[in-house]
């Protein structure tokens, strides 16, 4: 299985690259790991409803860019469906089992995700009603994943 995470904007606090750091070479025993990070678009100060639109489209035409047809995409919304890390571990098996071997997740810029990269996902994901900023759902995503193939092994990681 390889594992492919697009996200927009640039990482730059250090104990966040530290933390990815970390996951990714835990990852290393399980999964190829292809981190994409996409350059954001600047976001006026009270942008107006179409500039976020435009904003958002620009940002969507890159990430869409970097996803093939043959990949199984699960895009991070705030709208979409909450999975317990039991749950999540079983979905990401069962979807391989599927047929699926490229996984790819994406995280939006601080604008969110615009609604042609939500339609070509398989699957939209929600961690909550939470806003987080999106550096640092890197990081929670990456360890969830971990945390996903550590339950399908059976590790007391989990508990």
């Amino acid at each position: 299985m390889k594992v492919k995470i697009i996200s927009v904007g640039k990482l730059k606090e250090k104990y966040l690259k530290d933390g990815i750091a970390e996951y990714t070479k835990r990852l290393g025993r399980f999964t190829k790991l292809d981190l994409i990070e996409l350059a954001d678009e600047k976001t006026p100060d009270r942008a107006s409803l179409a500039e976020n639109q435009q904003i958002m489209a620009k940002e969507a035409e890159r990430i869409l860019s970097k996803i093939s047809e043959r990949e199984f995409v699960i895009a991070l919304a705030i709208e979409g469906q909450q999975l317990s890390s039991e749950n999540f571990s079983k979905f990401l098996a069962d979807t391989t089992l599927k047929g699926f071997s490229d996984i790819t997740f994406v995280i939006g810029g601080s604008l969110g995700l615009a609604q042609q990269v939500k339609s070509r996902a398989n699957f939209l994901m929600s961690f909550g009603q939470f806003t987080l900023p999106h550096q640092l759902m890197r990081l929670v995503l990456l360890e969830q994943v971990y945390r996903a193939f550590m339950i399908q092994q059976g590790s007391p990681y989990h508990k």
